[in-house]
């Protein structure tokens, strides 16, 4: 190697010098700030300084809402907490007549698996005879409140297969959506 280094001495030069002007090239010169950008708005130099809304800050006060009175025999609740424990025993109430009916197994119809059925449960949805009888009105509805499920009701047709599941007709569904 130093015989063939002795033997071409200009070329070994030269590449010792390309390699060091492609060593600064990369990493030695000197890269230009970036130019930054004026922008004008309201409150540039020359601009008046924002105004409040004294408008809204000055007006009287909304007019006083009349008092409600209840018609006779009737009270009205004091406030937020029987509000809140009247929603609650209705609920409850509602959940305890829909545990007393047998709940249909919803994760028999296509498409609907644990979460979808959990989902389906909470928004009071327990039995094929009541899919069954979804109108369009209603599968908006249910889809509105179904979040990332919303479309699957009318993609997987749930109302033509709890019509079957919910009248018994296994062999009617069987022949047109396949195996349970």
């Amino acid at each position: 190697m130093v015989d063939w280094i002795e033997a071409n001495w200009i070329v070994a030069g030269a590449a010792v010098v390309l390699a060091l002007l492609v060593i600064w090239w990369l990493f030695g010169r000197v890269k230009p700030a970036p130019t930054r950008r004026e922008f004008d708005d309201v409150l540039s130099e020359g601009a008046a300084p924002a105004q409040r809304n004294t408008a809204l800050i000055d007006a009287p006060p909304a007019a006083a809402i009349p008092a409600i009175t209840p018609p006779p025999g009737v009270e009205l609740m004091a406030g937020l907490g029987e509000v809140v424990a009247a929603a609650a025993t209705s609920e409850l109430t509602q959940v305890a007549a829909s545990a007393d009916d047998e709940a249909d197994d919803l994760s028999k119809i296509k498409g609907v698996g644990p979460k979808l059925r959990a989902a389906l449960t909470e928004l009071g949805v327990t039995r094929y005879a009541q899919i069954a009888g979804w109108t369009d009105e209603d599968i908006k509805a249910i889809d509105a409140r179904l979040g990332t499920f919303a479309g699957r009701a009318t993609r997987d047709n749930w109302v033509d297969q709890c019509k079957f599941l919910a009248s018994g007709d296994t062999a009617g569904y069987e022949a047109k959506f396949g195996k349970l």
